[in-house]
């Protein structure tokens, strides 16, 4: 990844879901060591927009495109996506899920991950046991086990303390600062400093740099 060319852009982006327009003409820019928060009220779209970026949603109308990226692979070939469902299989195991994922994913590191998301005490445990702030945590580990340059996280801090909400932010600092991009729905307060702002169903500029 380098930070000085990473660039994703949106242009006159519009979606729809069921026949009805979630949004349209939808602008924004964050490029690489940058976060953009996206906020708005419920229905607003924030959650179809990251599927969209993630190639999960068609896209009605305009446009989405990676600058400086890896041009033998498609955009949603180089995110992460983590939903607001952790889409964990109960009867696997910690170790089970991760092996799964790095195997899917192309990585490796497994324990290097479920260490840093202090996880490495349950790799034994089935998914069905786990408190709903370690499978999150465990859903949250697919973002180390392979390097993707785009993280797109919808309310990642659901179900966290502060302490895992902590970690996380470390992590996502960590991201940034080796020039990767997050695009997250949230309206926690995640302390990453200075980040871009896209409110959704609101008339301000995605540019506008608020604290995240």
């Amino acid at each position: 990844m380098k930070s000085e060319s990473l660039r994703l852009s949106a242009s006159g982006l519009a979606c729809e879901r069921g026949g009805r327009v979630v949004f349209g003409g939808l602008d924004f820019e964050v490029g690489g060591g940058e976060a953009l928060i996206v906020t708005g009220r419920n229905g607003a779209g924030k959650s179809s927009l990251l599927r969209q970026i993630a190639g999960l949603v068609d896209i009605a109308g305009g446009r989405i495109a990676l600058d400086g990226g890896d041009p033998e692979r498609t955009l949603p070939e180089q995110t992460h996506y983590v939903g607001h469902l952790d889409a964990l299989k109960p009867a696997m195991s910690v170790r089970e899920t991760a092996e799964f994922w790095a195997s899917y994913l192309g990585g490796a590191g497994i324990d290097e991950a479920l260490a840093q998301l202090d996880l490495d005490d349950l790799v034994e445990l089935p998914v069905a046991y786990l408190s709903a702030g370690q499978k999150r945590r465990l859903a949250l580990s697919r973002l180390l086990l392979a390097p993707r340059p785009v993280w797109l996280l919808d309310e990642p801090t659901v179900a966290l303390d502060r302490a895992s909400i902590a970690r996380l932010v470390g992590l996502m600092e960590a991201h940034l600062a080796g020039g990767g991009i997050i695009v997250a729905a949230t309206h926690q307060d995640m302390g990453l400093g200075t980040a871009r702002s896209l409110v959704l169903g609101a008339p301000q500029a995605a540019d506008e740099e608020v604290p995240a």
